[in-house]
């Protein structure tokens, strides 16, 4: 026993010996989290609510993740987490935040909420989006010092195109909802289906806004109806009326999109790659399973603590630097070492496609080639999108 403990002080005062001058100093890296979701009022069917906690649990996992290797450092974490119950709320918690010091910010808003922060923010402020994934703030309304861990609608809909075309699965029935977030989704997934050589033969639009609790079974196979399709997407982001489409089609097809086989960020099924073990630590936190905002929050926190790892400092311009150098590699559970895109910020990423019980695939499959990475045949490529943050 002694012999050991004597080799794991030689190991670790070793390792000490190999960082930077300044990584022997105490460093003091404070986060602020910020969440605002709006009320979309009552779905109609029993959907699963979201969790309110949703994204801070999965910040606050990364923090204690940060700090067990920043404690061998002198690297001391903090993060400061704000609920607002309003969108000015939110906004006045940004700049308050930002008044006492905190340059290092990771945010779940709506996109709108978060261009208006991003117009309050001040040069050196490093801003993470968690939570939004429209495709406008990757593609156009950019920001210098804004990255992105949550996957955009066209990284989603790219993972799902592939699979489909992969499977020879090519002509499709959409159902699209009537929120703006369902609409969002389903012009990604038409942009990626033409992209990718999948055929939409039915592009209906969900008008009832009737409860399927009872009425799903007479509805559906009527709403379905074609001649012929491989598979019914849809497009229900809060889930309405998605969850009582399978098994309920006028043909019996598969059910992909929002319900069925969903593209996500994360999910409880995922376990490879060392991800069960991530499962573990953040249900003994949360005391429930992990989701795409807790992923995404965890990720962007951990981005901050290995650059400040790489580093022994944590000013923001100089983790924005390293995190667009080639040195920059983020380990996510995800089977690669992750980084993000130059000309947008987003975080190249797999995405699982899944069901409630099991992973079924992960995104990009083989086949789909890109001259740089097979990442980027996930969501906007660079001659895609005008943004040019980094360049």
């Amino acid at each position: 026993m002694f012999r050991f403990m004597f080799l794991a002080g030689i190991l670790l005062l070793t390792t000490l010996a190999a960082l930077p001058a300044s990584a022997a100093d105490t460093v003091n890296v404070h986060i602020g989290f910020l969440q605002w979701k709006p009320d979309t009022g009552p779905v109609l069917s029993n959907v699963l609510p979201e969790p309110e906690d949703a994204g801070l649990r999965g910040a606050e996992l990364a923090i204690s993740d940060n700090s067990t290797t920043g404690k061998f450092m002198g690297h001391q974490y903090k993060l400061t987490a704000r609920v607002a119950d309003s969108e000015q709320a939110a906004i006045s918690d940004f700049e308050k935040l930002q008044q006492q010091g905190i340059e290092l910010f990771v945010v779940n808003v709506p996109a709108s909420t978060l261009v208006t922060m991003m117009s309050k923010a001040r040069p050196d402020t490093l801003v993470f989006n968690a939570g939004a994934s429209d495709d406008a703030l990757r593609t156009r309304e950019c920001h210098t010092n804004l990255l992105h861990t949550i996957p955009s609608y066209a990284m989603l809909t790219d993972a799902l195109s592939q699979w489909l075309q992969l499977r020879r699965w090519n002509k499709v029935f959409l159902i699209t909802g009537p929120t703006p977030a369902d609409v969002a989704w389903a012009n990604a997934f038409r942009r990626s289906a033409k992209r990718f050589g999948v055929k939409i033969v039915k592009d209906k639009p969900w008008t009832f806004d009737a409860d399927l609790r009872r009425t799903a079974a007479k509805e559906l196979p009527l709403f379905t109806q074609g001649k012929d399709y491989d598979a019914v997407v849809v497009a229900d982001v809060r889930g309405d009326f998605g969850e009582y489409v399978p098994f309920n089609t006028w043909l019996p097809r598969p059910v992909v999109g929002t319900q069925g086989m969903s593209p996500v960020a994360w999910h409880r099924v995922v376990e490879s790659w060392g991800a069960a073990q991530l499962q573990s630590r953040f249900h003994d936190l949360a005391g429930r399973d992990m989701n795409s905002a807790d992923y995404a929050a965890w990720a962007a926190v951990r981005s901050v603590g290995t650059a400040v790892t790489h580093l022994g400092q944590a000013d923001a311009s100089s983790i924005r630097q390293l995190i667009f150098s080639d040195r920059f590699q983020l380990a996510a559970f995800k089977g690669r070492k992750l980084n993000y895109r130059q000309w947008n910020g987003q975080l190249r990423q797999p995405i699982p496609l899944v069901h409630p019980r099991a992973l079924v695939a992960t995104a990009p499959f083989e086949g789909f080639i890109h001259s740089r990475t097979e990442m980027d045949t996930l969501g906007f490529d660079e001659p895609e999108s005008m943004c040019r943050i980094n360049g």
